[in-house]
């Protein structure tokens, strides 16, 4: 997609200040949801568009090491380091930053991977994984959003994505005003 393109996709903060009260309680409810589920979130932007999502590969590169706000979480060692969004009609439904660990990846993952147009939702459905979910710290935020724009803390959260090998992800996500998009009310 042209940088045109992608500036031509709708980016909204997930709660706006006209909401009515209405509004605000099914936002509430809604961001409470996707901020707990623990399965695919790929998953959930299709069942809210009613159909495929398109995943828009904003940056990527390979690092020597995740950053030191998170290596916590990840083993000292390359990775790729990925910033995306997922939309749909139109309307970004997401923001995502992730570093992906490189050691161990089979071929065809890091391929899929490098190659940028599959989202991390379909390509984790080949491995067994859990998500271990943590407070991200605001650097990590920071760095989504410099490339993203549209700072909002509180449609955030950030995980690990936990396989038997141990940690191979970090993900931080940002969700968008386009998640409403089912509803008809989107602004």
């Amino acid at each position: 997609m042209s940088d045109d393109a992608l500036q031509s996709l709708a980016r909204a903060r997930f709660h706006q200040p006209d909401d009515t009260p209405e509004q605000a309680a099914h936002g509430m409810q809604l961001l409470r949801l996707l901020r707990m589920q623990d399965g695919s979130t790929t998953r959930l932007c299709e069942a809210q568009a009613g159909g495929p999502v398109a995943l828009h590969l904003l940056r990527q590169r390979i690092v020597p090491r995740a950053p030191a706000d998170v290596s916590h979480a990840l083993p000292d060692s390359p990775c790729i380091e990925r910033w995306t969004c997922l939309a749909a009609h139109g309307q970004v439904m997401m923001d995502n930053l992730s570093y992906i660990l490189l050691d161990g990846l089979s071929d065809e993952l890091r391929h899929a991977l490098e190659g940028g147009t599959v989202p991390i939702g379909h390509l984790l459905q080949r491995l067994w994984v859990r998500r271990a979910f943590f407070e991200p710290e605001a650097a990590l935020l920071q760095r989504l959003w410099s490339v993203v724009g549209l700072p909002d803390a509180a449609a955030s959260r950030a995980y690990v994505v936990v396989t038997p090998e141990g940690p191979r992800m970090l993900i931080a996500e940002t969700f968008r005003r386009g998640m409403w998009m089912a509803r008809g009310d989107e602004t």
